[in-house]
Protein backbone atom coordinates (compact mmCIF):
# COMPACT_ATOMS: atom_id res chain seq x y z
CA UNK A 1 0.00 0.00 0.00
CA UNK A 2 3.09 2.44 0.24
CA UNK A 3 2.90 2.99 -4.00
CA UNK A 4 0.29 3.29 -6.57
CA UNK A 5 1.00 2.99 -10.44
CA UNK A 6 -1.62 3.78 -12.63
CA UNK A 7 -2.59 1.73 -15.42
CA UNK A 8 0.31 -0.45 -17.33
CA UNK A 9 -1.46 -1.14 -20.61
CA UNK A 10 1.94 -2.06 -22.44
CA UNK A 11 3.79 -3.64 -19.75
CA UNK A 12 5.05 -7.12 -19.86
CA UNK A 13 4.71 -8.17 -15.95
CA UNK A 14 4.62 -12.04 -15.37
CA UNK A 15 2.52 -11.56 -12.17
CA UNK A 16 1.95 -14.79 -9.45
CA UNK A 17 -0.18 -14.80 -6.47
CA UNK A 18 2.44 -17.84 -5.78
CA UNK A 19 5.18 -15.95 -5.94
CA UNK A 20 6.67 -12.61 -3.88
CA UNK A 21 9.04 -11.73 -6.27
CA UNK A 22 7.51 -9.50 -9.42
CA UNK A 23 9.10 -8.43 -12.57
CA UNK A 24 9.60 -4.69 -13.52
CA UNK A 25 7.16 -3.10 -14.98
CA UNK A 26 8.22 -0.60 -18.07
CA UNK A 27 5.55 2.12 -17.34
CA UNK A 28 5.56 5.32 -15.48
CA UNK A 29 5.04 4.89 -11.60
CA UNK A 30 4.23 7.24 -8.76
CA UNK A 31 5.41 6.54 -5.28
CA UNK A 32 3.38 7.37 -2.98
CA UNK A 33 5.63 7.18 0.08
CA UNK A 34 8.67 8.43 1.00
CA UNK A 35 9.83 5.33 2.74
CA UNK A 36 12.72 3.51 0.55
CA UNK A 37 13.17 0.35 -0.11
CA UNK A 38 15.33 -1.85 2.90
CA UNK A 39 17.15 -5.53 2.42
CA UNK A 40 14.59 -7.80 3.43
CA UNK A 41 11.58 -6.67 2.36
CA UNK A 42 9.23 -8.72 0.64
CA UNK A 43 8.05 -7.18 -2.71
CA UNK A 44 4.78 -7.98 -3.99
CA UNK A 45 1.81 -6.34 -6.57
CA UNK A 46 -1.30 -9.15 -5.59
CA UNK A 47 -3.11 -10.90 -3.25
CA UNK A 48 -1.82 -13.05 -0.68
CA UNK A 49 -4.07 -16.83 -1.55
CA UNK A 50 -3.54 -17.80 2.10
CA UNK A 51 -3.12 -17.29 5.96
CA UNK A 52 0.32 -17.72 7.36
CA UNK A 53 -1.16 -19.07 10.62
CA UNK A 54 -2.60 -23.07 10.64
CA UNK A 55 -6.47 -23.80 9.40
CA UNK A 56 -8.66 -24.34 12.59
CA UNK A 57 -12.10 -25.87 12.36
CA UNK A 58 -14.58 -23.64 13.92
CA UNK A 59 -15.77 -24.25 17.25
CA UNK A 60 -20.11 -23.49 17.65
CA UNK A 61 -20.09 -23.92 21.26
CA UNK A 62 -23.97 -23.89 21.11
CA UNK A 63 -26.37 -24.24 24.03
CA UNK A 64 -29.01 -27.07 24.01
CA UNK A 65 -31.30 -23.88 23.36
CA UNK A 66 -29.36 -22.65 20.95
CA UNK A 67 -28.88 -25.70 18.86
CA UNK A 68 -32.66 -26.02 18.92
CA UNK A 69 -33.38 -22.74 17.08
CA UNK A 70 -30.41 -23.00 15.00
CA UNK A 71 -32.64 -26.44 13.81
CA UNK A 72 -35.72 -24.09 13.61
CA UNK A 73 -34.42 -22.09 11.45
CA UNK A 74 -32.42 -24.74 9.30
CA UNK A 75 -35.85 -26.55 8.89
CA UNK A 76 -37.65 -23.63 7.33
CA UNK A 77 -35.19 -22.93 5.01
CA UNK A 78 -35.34 -26.29 4.12
CA UNK A 79 -38.35 -25.68 3.12
CA UNK A 80 -38.30 -22.26 1.72
CA UNK A 81 -35.47 -23.28 -0.66
CA UNK A 82 -37.89 -24.92 -2.57
CA UNK A 83 -40.06 -22.31 -3.38
CA UNK A 84 -40.30 -19.56 -5.74
CA UNK A 85 -39.03 -16.50 -4.36
CA UNK A 86 -39.74 -12.55 -5.60
CA UNK A 87 -36.50 -11.53 -8.09
CA UNK A 88 -36.51 -7.87 -6.84
CA UNK A 89 -38.01 -5.83 -3.62
CA UNK A 90 -40.64 -4.01 -5.87
CA UNK A 91 -44.35 -4.40 -5.60
CA UNK A 92 -45.51 -7.53 -8.01
CA UNK A 93 -42.10 -8.80 -8.84
CA UNK A 94 -42.47 -11.87 -11.04
CA UNK A 95 -40.89 -14.89 -9.03
CA UNK A 96 -37.77 -17.40 -9.38
CA UNK A 97 -36.63 -20.82 -8.05
CA UNK A 98 -33.65 -20.02 -5.74
CA UNK A 99 -30.04 -20.79 -7.65
CA UNK A 100 -27.75 -23.16 -6.44
CA UNK A 101 -25.55 -20.37 -5.66
CA UNK A 102 -28.02 -19.15 -3.05
CA UNK A 103 -28.82 -22.48 -1.62
CA UNK A 104 -25.25 -22.96 -0.83
CA UNK A 105 -25.09 -19.42 0.16
CA UNK A 106 -27.58 -20.88 2.84
CA UNK A 107 -25.17 -22.21 5.71
CA UNK A 108 -24.65 -23.44 9.07
CA UNK A 109 -22.59 -20.52 9.47
CA UNK A 110 -25.07 -17.97 7.49
CA UNK A 111 -27.51 -19.40 10.12
CA UNK A 112 -25.87 -18.91 13.19
CA UNK A 113 -24.51 -15.23 12.32
CA UNK A 114 -28.10 -14.00 11.68
CA UNK A 115 -29.09 -15.55 14.99
CA UNK A 116 -26.79 -14.06 16.95
CA UNK A 117 -27.48 -10.98 15.34
CA UNK A 118 -31.08 -11.28 15.88
CA UNK A 119 -30.38 -12.21 19.78
CA UNK A 120 -31.36 -15.48 18.66
CA UNK A 121 -34.82 -14.50 18.09
CA UNK A 122 -35.97 -17.02 15.72
CA UNK A 123 -38.68 -15.11 13.74
CA UNK A 124 -36.84 -12.11 13.64
CA UNK A 125 -33.62 -14.09 12.36
CA UNK A 126 -35.91 -15.78 9.39
CA UNK A 127 -37.55 -12.49 8.31
CA UNK A 128 -33.90 -10.98 8.05
CA UNK A 129 -32.63 -13.72 6.16
CA UNK A 130 -35.29 -13.41 3.62
CA UNK A 131 -35.08 -10.00 3.19
CA UNK A 132 -31.17 -10.22 2.09
CA UNK A 133 -32.07 -13.21 -0.24
CA UNK A 134 -34.04 -10.61 -1.70
CA UNK A 135 -31.43 -7.93 -1.54
CA UNK A 136 -29.32 -9.79 -2.88
CA UNK A 137 -30.92 -10.05 -6.15
CA UNK A 138 -32.34 -6.59 -6.12
CA UNK A 139 -28.44 -5.01 -5.35
CA UNK A 140 -27.12 -7.10 -8.28
CA UNK A 141 -24.92 -9.40 -6.32
CA UNK A 142 -27.14 -12.32 -7.35
CA UNK A 143 -27.92 -12.88 -11.30
CA UNK A 144 -31.24 -14.45 -12.06
CA UNK A 145 -32.16 -15.62 -15.70
CA UNK A 146 -34.34 -13.82 -17.42
CA UNK A 147 -34.66 -11.37 -14.97
CA UNK A 148 -31.14 -9.40 -13.52
CA UNK A 149 -31.21 -6.00 -15.81
CA UNK A 150 -27.13 -6.93 -16.53
CA UNK A 151 -25.80 -3.58 -16.76
CA UNK A 152 -26.34 -3.27 -13.15
CA UNK A 153 -25.27 -6.62 -12.39
CA UNK A 154 -22.50 -6.21 -9.88
CA UNK A 155 -18.89 -7.58 -11.83
CA UNK A 156 -15.64 -6.41 -11.62
CA UNK A 157 -16.02 -4.71 -14.94
CA UNK A 158 -18.95 -2.18 -13.74
CA UNK A 159 -17.12 -1.63 -10.69
CA UNK A 160 -13.50 -1.18 -12.34
CA UNK A 161 -12.89 2.47 -12.47
CA UNK A 162 -13.39 3.07 -8.89
CA UNK A 163 -10.50 0.75 -7.94
CA UNK A 164 -8.08 2.27 -10.35
CA UNK A 165 -5.84 3.95 -7.67
CA UNK A 166 -6.32 1.19 -5.15
CA UNK A 167 -8.37 2.61 -2.59
CA UNK A 168 -9.88 -0.63 -1.83
CA UNK A 169 -7.55 -3.42 -1.21
CA UNK A 170 -7.41 -7.26 -0.10
CA UNK A 171 -4.05 -7.58 1.17
CA UNK A 172 -2.80 -10.49 3.43
CA UNK A 173 -4.34 -12.11 6.77
CA UNK A 174 -4.52 -10.69 10.45
CA UNK A 175 -3.47 -13.07 13.28
CA UNK A 176 -6.62 -14.67 13.19
CA UNK A 177 -6.29 -15.64 9.63
CA UNK A 178 -9.21 -12.91 8.89
CA UNK A 179 -8.65 -11.90 5.05
CA UNK A 180 -7.68 -7.72 5.57
CA UNK A 181 -9.82 -5.14 3.24
CA UNK A 182 -8.16 -1.81 3.42
CA UNK A 183 -9.91 1.10 2.44
CA UNK A 184 -7.91 4.39 1.98
CA UNK A 185 -9.61 7.69 2.37
CA UNK A 186 -7.21 9.28 0.62
CA UNK A 187 -7.20 7.53 -2.65
CA UNK A 188 -10.69 8.84 -3.68
CA UNK A 189 -11.07 9.48 -7.37
CA UNK A 190 -14.58 9.07 -7.89
CA UNK A 191 -17.49 11.41 -7.00
CA UNK A 192 -20.34 9.97 -4.78
CA UNK A 193 -22.56 8.33 -6.50
CA UNK A 194 -24.55 4.39 -6.13
CA UNK A 195 -21.53 3.18 -7.78
CA UNK A 196 -19.10 3.41 -4.96
CA UNK A 197 -21.66 1.34 -2.77
CA UNK A 198 -21.50 -1.02 -5.51
CA UNK A 199 -17.98 -1.11 -5.65
CA UNK A 200 -18.07 -1.60 -2.08
CA UNK A 201 -20.41 -4.69 -1.73
CA UNK A 202 -18.16 -6.26 -4.58
CA UNK A 203 -15.25 -5.79 -2.23
CA UNK A 204 -17.20 -7.38 0.48
CA UNK A 205 -17.97 -10.40 -1.69
CA UNK A 206 -14.65 -10.68 -2.71
CA UNK A 207 -13.03 -10.18 0.57
CA UNK A 208 -15.34 -12.92 2.02
CA UNK A 209 -14.24 -15.35 -0.61
CA UNK A 210 -10.55 -14.79 0.27
CA UNK A 211 -11.57 -16.55 3.60
CA UNK A 212 -9.90 -19.60 4.65
CA UNK A 213 -11.59 -22.59 6.39
CA UNK A 214 -12.68 -21.90 9.26
CA UNK A 215 -13.42 -18.13 9.58
CA UNK A 216 -16.36 -16.56 8.70
CA UNK A 217 -15.12 -12.89 9.77
CA UNK A 218 -12.82 -10.27 8.03
CA UNK A 219 -10.50 -7.98 9.19
CA UNK A 220 -11.30 -3.90 8.00
CA UNK A 221 -8.31 -1.36 8.01
CA UNK A 222 -9.13 1.69 7.53
CA UNK A 223 -6.27 4.32 6.53
CA UNK A 224 -7.17 8.05 6.45
CA UNK A 225 -3.51 9.12 5.23
CA UNK A 226 -3.71 11.10 2.29
CA UNK A 227 -2.24 10.30 -1.16
CA UNK A 228 0.62 12.94 -2.22
CA UNK A 229 -0.53 16.10 -3.34
CA UNK A 230 1.21 14.81 -7.42
CA UNK A 231 -1.35 12.61 -7.57
CA UNK A 232 -4.04 15.05 -7.90
CA UNK A 233 -6.82 12.95 -5.50
CA UNK A 234 -9.14 14.13 -3.35
CA UNK A 235 -9.35 13.67 -0.11
CA UNK A 236 -12.96 14.34 1.43
CA UNK A 237 -15.30 12.16 3.40
CA UNK A 238 -18.34 10.31 2.20
CA UNK A 239 -21.78 12.11 2.46
CA UNK A 240 -23.72 11.39 5.42
CA UNK A 241 -26.32 9.64 3.25
CA UNK A 242 -23.86 7.16 1.57
CA UNK A 243 -22.68 6.79 4.81
CA UNK A 244 -25.98 5.70 5.97
CA UNK A 245 -27.00 3.72 3.17
CA UNK A 246 -23.71 1.82 3.26
CA UNK A 247 -23.85 1.33 7.29
CA UNK A 248 -27.89 -0.12 6.58
CA UNK A 249 -26.26 -2.49 4.16
CA UNK A 250 -23.69 -3.98 6.19
CA UNK A 251 -25.91 -3.95 9.66
CA UNK A 252 -28.29 -5.86 7.53
CA UNK A 253 -27.28 -7.73 4.62
CA UNK A 254 -23.80 -8.91 6.69
CA UNK A 255 -24.17 -9.09 10.21
CA UNK A 256 -21.58 -10.76 12.11
CA UNK A 257 -19.07 -10.33 9.57
CA UNK A 258 -16.39 -7.38 10.90
CA UNK A 259 -14.10 -9.31 13.29
CA UNK A 260 -12.03 -6.73 13.87
CA UNK A 261 -11.78 -2.70 12.25
CA UNK A 262 -8.91 -0.70 12.62
CA UNK A 263 -8.79 2.70 11.65
CA UNK A 264 -5.29 5.08 11.39
CA UNK A 265 -4.06 8.21 10.28
CA UNK A 266 -7.12 9.78 11.54
CA UNK A 267 -7.57 13.71 10.95
CA UNK A 268 -8.98 15.84 13.35
CA UNK A 269 -12.43 16.13 11.28
CA UNK A 270 -12.32 12.66 11.63
CA UNK A 271 -13.57 12.37 14.93
CA UNK A 272 -16.49 15.22 14.58
CA UNK A 273 -17.25 12.72 11.52
CA UNK A 274 -17.76 9.64 13.54
CA UNK A 275 -19.97 11.58 15.79
CA UNK A 276 -22.46 12.11 12.90
CA UNK A 277 -22.33 8.38 12.02
CA UNK A 278 -22.45 7.04 15.40
CA UNK A 279 -25.73 6.95 16.02
CA UNK A 280 -26.39 4.59 12.70
CA UNK A 281 -23.72 2.23 14.08
CA UNK A 282 -25.02 -0.84 15.52
CA UNK A 283 -23.32 -1.90 19.16
CA UNK A 284 -22.03 -5.04 17.94
CA UNK A 285 -19.87 -3.12 15.12
CA UNK A 286 -18.67 -0.35 17.26
CA UNK A 287 -17.55 -3.49 19.61
CA UNK A 288 -15.09 -4.58 16.98
CA UNK A 289 -13.41 -1.13 16.44
CA UNK A 290 -9.94 -0.09 17.68
CA UNK A 291 -8.53 3.45 16.75
CA UNK A 292 -5.20 4.11 16.11
CA UNK A 293 -3.09 1.20 17.18
CA UNK A 294 -0.82 -0.05 15.32
CA UNK A 295 -1.63 -2.45 12.38
CA UNK A 296 1.46 -4.45 13.32
CA UNK A 297 -0.06 -5.27 16.51
CA UNK A 298 -2.79 -7.30 14.10
CA UNK A 299 -1.10 -8.28 11.68
CA UNK A 300 1.70 -10.62 10.81
CA UNK A 301 4.63 -8.86 9.16
CA UNK A 302 5.36 -10.94 6.75
CA UNK A 303 1.61 -9.77 5.45
CA UNK A 304 1.68 -6.00 6.38
CA UNK A 305 3.08 -3.16 4.61
CA UNK A 306 6.58 -1.60 5.03
CA UNK A 307 4.23 1.81 5.68
CA UNK A 308 2.96 0.06 9.06
CA UNK A 309 6.16 -1.11 10.25
CA UNK A 310 5.78 -4.56 8.05
CA UNK A 311 8.19 -6.54 5.95
CA UNK A 312 5.92 -6.07 3.01
CA UNK A 313 6.83 -3.77 -0.11
CA UNK A 314 3.54 -3.97 -1.57
CA UNK A 315 2.87 -1.45 -4.60
CA UNK A 316 0.13 -1.17 -6.69
CA UNK A 317 -0.27 -1.77 -10.48
CA UNK A 318 -3.82 -1.10 -11.32
CA UNK A 319 -3.80 -3.67 -14.47
CA UNK A 320 -1.90 -6.54 -12.56
CA UNK A 321 -3.43 -6.36 -9.33
CA UNK A 322 -7.38 -6.33 -10.33
CA UNK A 323 -6.69 -8.93 -12.77
CA UNK A 324 -5.15 -11.33 -10.29
CA UNK A 325 -7.37 -9.84 -7.41
CA UNK A 326 -10.58 -11.22 -9.10
CA UNK A 327 -8.82 -14.49 -10.78
CA UNK A 328 -7.91 -15.88 -6.66
CA UNK A 329 -11.53 -14.66 -5.71
CA UNK A 330 -13.00 -16.47 -8.66
CA UNK A 331 -10.73 -20.11 -7.92
CA UNK A 332 -11.93 -19.93 -4.41
CA UNK A 333 -15.25 -19.34 -5.50
CA UNK A 334 -15.36 -21.85 -7.72
CA UNK A 335 -13.76 -24.57 -4.81
CA UNK A 336 -16.46 -23.11 -2.84
CA UNK A 337 -19.58 -24.55 -5.50
CA UNK A 338 -17.74 -27.57 -6.47
CA UNK A 339 -17.50 -28.84 -2.74
CA UNK A 340 -21.23 -27.89 -2.82
CA UNK A 341 -22.11 -30.31 -5.42
CA UNK A 342 -19.46 -33.22 -3.86
CA UNK A 343 -21.83 -32.70 -0.65
CA UNK A 344 -24.80 -32.92 -2.00
CA UNK A 345 -25.94 -29.56 -1.96
CA UNK A 346 -28.88 -28.61 0.02
CA UNK A 347 -29.29 -25.59 2.61
CA UNK A 348 -27.23 -25.63 5.63
CA UNK A 349 -23.98 -27.05 4.93
CA UNK A 350 -20.77 -26.11 6.81
CA UNK A 351 -18.73 -23.08 5.04
CA UNK A 352 -15.69 -25.26 6.25
CA UNK A 353 -16.54 -28.00 4.44
CA UNK A 354 -17.41 -25.39 1.26
CA UNK A 355 -13.88 -23.55 1.47
CA UNK A 356 -11.84 -27.07 1.88
CA UNK A 357 -8.91 -27.45 -1.16
CA UNK A 358 -9.69 -31.16 -0.91
CA UNK A 359 -13.28 -32.63 -0.07
CA UNK A 360 -14.18 -36.21 -0.41
CA UNK A 361 -17.56 -37.20 -1.27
Amino acid sequence: MSFFRRKAKESSLNASSDSVECASVSSKSTSTSGISAKPGLIKRHVPFEEPLNPIKPPSFDLTPEQEQKYKQVLEYFQDYATQEIPVNDSSGAPKHAMTEEEKAWLTKECFLRYLRASKWKVDNCIKRIKETLIWRRTFGIVNIPGHTDETKLITPQLVEIENETGKNLIVGYDIDNRPCLYLRNGYQNTSASIRQVQHLVFMLERVIQYMPPGQDTLALLIDFKAAPAHLNLSFKFPSLGICKQVLHILQNHYPERLGRGLFTNIPWIGYTFFKMVGPFIDPYTKSKTIYDQPFENFVPKEHLDKEFNGILDFEYIHDVYWKEMNAIGDKKRAVFMTNYEKLGGGIGLSEYDLRREHVST
